[in-house]
């Protein structure tokens, strides 16, 4: 071995290990790089190393860096500052390549000059012998035949454990202590009350704002958003359930497997939550769970109850309606509020106008009322879901079929025309599953609280504008409001309310 490092081979040393993130991002948890005596017993000197720590060698839409710069210094045979370099040195091969093409391209990179050098812990491998060459080239198609079995495997031990209802890794969910079973004694109750808000009708808007100003956080301690707060009423944890690539994990009778850890809500609520969403892909629902062309819900914050709900009934001079949406404003002493047409350089007619606290509780009134009409009528008429056999019949109808398929007892046209039959049935059948627990959910809701909620003097208790604004456009079409003529008192006979049908 040579005597001093200037006699010594200059080469680049290649690492890929995995980092330990819970620690800290840059601790490597396996030593996957190559020590200076370890170099100078093969006869090199390590003059640059290279890493891509945590980024996998097998797939194929991953980038690494430090891979990509290696070659680019190998083809040019030296560093940026003109340090020569006449190999390079790994632990393993398998850290280096694990598919055809990136070996076959680094091998093109290193031999692009003679008298190169390549080594690992074990010794020096020519590159240049075409065996060898051939010998690496099968050794990286076993390496990804390997991670493929991996991969396998593991898919296969995460779906077992999702069957056998157990945790899934992973960081903390919200609403659930660090054992990720037990449920946290201020997160669960905050999001027990989150879901059974957004199906009264409180819009997601409304639930973030509301959090953000009381300081909570998510489990990675960020700011809530609406996307991450649909994320979390999305994930049928929330009711002890587990979902694989958007599918719901079942046990052999076809029911969806209980985890091991405390629901929050109920799968009732979960899939009420499911008919929202949805509803809001354009398969909208009524009041009562019937699927109805587009209910109006609010996306965004309203600061008056009734905006665009109520509409100018004045005649026009040509006999017709006016029929336009009333906007909301403040009085001019800033006295309240009050409803009024637009002008006509906006579409209205602009002779119109309504005192809004008086109006806001007229109709708030004429709402409950008849919401405890319905609820009353509901109690009755909405019973249990009857098409549960017929579900149950399709799913096993389908669970045979694959079953079949696996064991190659049935033709390929065969079975993907039945699938085809079957899957769209069985997603029509899922959803209106989800609008009847949705009805459900909504007439089992006590009015009485509601109405309680609705003139509640505390902010925490009361229903915010969101929530009553979807309790009166699941109630009402529109509310007509007829002129009065000048310095009229209000009257609520000039209020015409135009109610959805039961």
């Amino acid at each position: 071995m040579p005597s001093t490092d200037r006699d010594l081979i200059p080469v680049v040393d290649y690492a890929r290990a995995s980092t330990d993130k819970a620690k800290d991002e840059h601790t490597v948890r396996d030593q996957q790089t190559v020590n200076e005596g370890t170099a100078a017993r093969l006869g090199c000197r390590i003059v640059a190393r290279f890493a891509d720590n945590d980024k996998s060698a097998a797939k194929e839409n991953v980038l690494r860096d430090d891979f990509e710069a290696m070659l680019k210094v190998l083809r040019a045979g030296k560093l940026s500052d003109g340090t020569p370099v006449m190999g390079c040195i790994v632990v393993a091969d398998d850290r280096l390549v694990r598919r055809a093409g990136d070996y076959e391209r680094f091998v093109d990179a290193i031999t692009a000059d003679e008298g190169r050098v390549f080594a690992d812990k074990r010794g020096f491998k020519d590159l240049y012998s075409e065996d060898v060459e051939s010998m690496g080239l099968m050794g990286a198609v076993i390496s990804r035949m390997e991670v493929k079995k991996m991969r396998r495997r593991v898919r296969q031990w995460h779906r077992s454990r999702a069957e056998n209802g157990i945790k899934s890794n992973g960081r903390r969910p919200f609403g659930w202590q660090e054992d990720r079973l037990t449920l946290d004694p201020v997160e669960a109750p905050l999001m027990r009350r989150a879901a059974e808000s957004f199906i009264a009708g409180k819009s997601m808007n409304s639930i973030v704002k509301d959090w953000r100003e009381k300081g909570v956080k998510t489990s990675r301690g960020n700011e809530w958003t609406m996307n991450t707060l649909r994320a979390a009423l999305d994930n049928p944890r929330l009711c002890g359930w587990r979902m694989i690539r958007g599918e719901l994990v079942t046990g052999k009778d076809g029911k969806p497997v209980c985890g091991e850890w405390e629901p929050i809500i109920t799968p009732e609520q979960w899939e009420a939550i499911q008919a929202i969403f949805n509803a809001r892909r354009g398969k909208q629902i009524t009041y009562s769970g019937q699927a109805v062309s587009a209910l109006a819900r609010d996306h965004r914050e309203h600061r008056y109850l009734l905006g665009g709900i109520l509409r100018c009934g004045r005649i026009l001079p040509d006999g017709a309606m006016c029929g336009q949406r009333l906007k909301a404003d403040k009085q001019p002493r800033g006295n309240g509020h009050r409803y009024m047409c637009r002008a006509a350089t906006q579409g209205g007619c602009g002779g119109l106008s309504r005192q809004g606290e008086k109006t806001d509780e007229f109709i708030s009134e004429a709402v409950l009322a008849k919401l405890e009409e319905r609820s009353v009528t509901a109690r009755t008429d909405i019973g249990p879901w009857l098409r549960q056999r017929e579900l149950d019949e399709k799913e096993e109808q389908l669970r045979e079929l694959r079953t079949r398929f696996a064991q190659r007892r049935i033709s390929n046209s065969l079975f993907f025309d039945e699938v085809e039959r079957l899957e769209p049935e069985i997603a029509q059948l899922r959803a209106d599953r989800e609008r009847h627990s949705l009805a459900a959910q909504q007439t089992s809701a006590d009015i009485s609280d509601i109405r309680r909620r609705w003139y509640s003097e505390t902010d925490e208790d009361r229903l915010d504008i969101s929530q009553k604004r979807t309790y009166i456009r699941a109630a009402l079409h529109a509310v007509i409001v007829h002129p009065a003529g000048k310095g009229k008192r209000f009257d609520p006979d000039l209020l015409e309310p135009i109610w959805r049908e039961d």
